[in-house]
């Protein structure tokens, strides 16, 4: 037999060999980082549900990890965790969509846009923002207070953008909902969670490749803007859909979802050396696994497959002994960070105090 493409391939190439015969938990080579980053390379982390797995797995592995947006120092762990601190790098709340992740990048470089920003009023009088409707779990006093605490998380985005050395989005859902008029995506389907749908007003988009591959490269350039050094790194959440609002059963849809998410990432960082595909979503869900990562509820992932994930991410990540150095220009712009981050929690302290001492 004369030689072929596969004659030198490495056994991981052939299913027997790198998966069959090695099991689910005998997997080799499944991500090797493009990058060899300094040993103290920080991560920002956002996207939707499971990428809070990361953004704690990180920390427990003792890598940097940018908490661009600290809650107040009065609060409790259980306070903060309640109004969205410490969950991703910046208290933007899971982002679901690509087009979702476009408009916080463009927020980010021009908090003034938060101004045209849905703000939507309950029975109460309470107010919400319609990206994250549920981070303020009782809503701000004022829309001037749900405005300018929009902006502050928009200003704590771009500074996670610019401490990274790595950014790691979890990309989540192809189905959306945007206003009809403005095009603004919304964090959820409007009268789910919080404000009333209207189906006038508000539009159902299941995003298609081409949709999700633009607004994932406008958002990469936006963020190539803030900071030119930053790599980024994409993974699928395994998660599967908790409801469709397709015609399709909803186990169709998941598939569909995943499968087109999974694809753009592909094909992202199949073309820039900056960007990077780690697969989170095949680690759970492929066939080998036979769903056994998943809760009874078929949805949520079980602590082994998320242990078994995060096994994956570090040992595929490459860290050199090289440590990145401080110098004064950048001690000084901590500095100033973090007497923004100050005056930030003194704006929101009020807010925990009346509804966070209580918990």
């Amino acid at each position: 037999m004369s030689d072929t493409p596969y004659s030198s391939q490495p056994p991981k190439a052939f299913w027997r060999t790198g998966v069959a015969d090695a099991g689910i938990y005998g997997y080799e080579g499944l991500f090797r980082s493009k990058w060899k980053l300094p040993a103290n390379a920080a991560f920002a982390t956002y996207g939707s549900c499971f990428a809070q797995h990361i953004s704690r797995a990180v920390q427990a592995n003792g890598k940097p990890w940018v908490n661009a947006e600290p809650a107040p120092a009065s609060a409790s762990a259980s306070v903060a965790s309640k109004f969205g601190y410490g969950v991703y790098s910046s208290r933007t709340a899971n982002i679901y969509t690509a087009r979702m992740l476009e408009l916080w990048v463009a927020l980010a470089i021009k908090p003034k846009r938060c101004d045209s920003i849905e703000i939507w009023e309950d029975a109460a009088g309470r107010f919400r923002d319609s990206l994250r409707p549920t981070i303020e779990p009782d809503g701000f006093a004022s829309h001037e207070d749900c405005i300018e605490m929009l902006k502050a998380t928009a200003r704590a985005f771009r500074r996670s953008a610019r401490e990274a050395q790595v950014f790691v989005f979890t990309m989540g859902l192809t189905e959306g909902f945007e206003n009809a008029v403005t095009g603004q995506p919304y964090a959820l389907c409007p009268g789910t969670l919080a404000g009333t749908y209207d189906a006038a007003q508000h539009r159902f988009i299941n995003y298609r490749y081409p949709q999700i591959l633009k607004s994932m490269k406008t958002a990469i350039q936006g963020l190539r803007a803030i900071n030119p050094s930053l790599k980024f790194l994409l993974t699928v959440s395994p998660v599967p859909l908790t409801a469709t609002a397709t015609d399709d059963h909803v186990l169709l849809a998941t598939q569909y979802s995943k499968s087109v998410l999974r694809a753009v990432a592909g094909d992202l960082a199949e073309v820039a050396a900056d960007i990077d595909y780690f697969p989170s979503y095949e680690i759970i869900a492929s066939p080998p696994t036979r769903g056994q990562f998943f809760a009874p509820n078929m949805r949520s992932v079980e602590p082994d497959g998320v242990a078994l994930v995060m096994e994956h991410f570090f040992k595929g990540m490459r860290f050199s002994k090289k440590q990145l150095a401080d110098n004064a220009a950048e001690t000084a712009r901590r500095a100033s960070i973090t007497a923004e981050t100050e005056a930030d929690d003194l704006a929101c302290e009020e807010i925990l105090l009346d509804q966070g001492a209580r918990s």
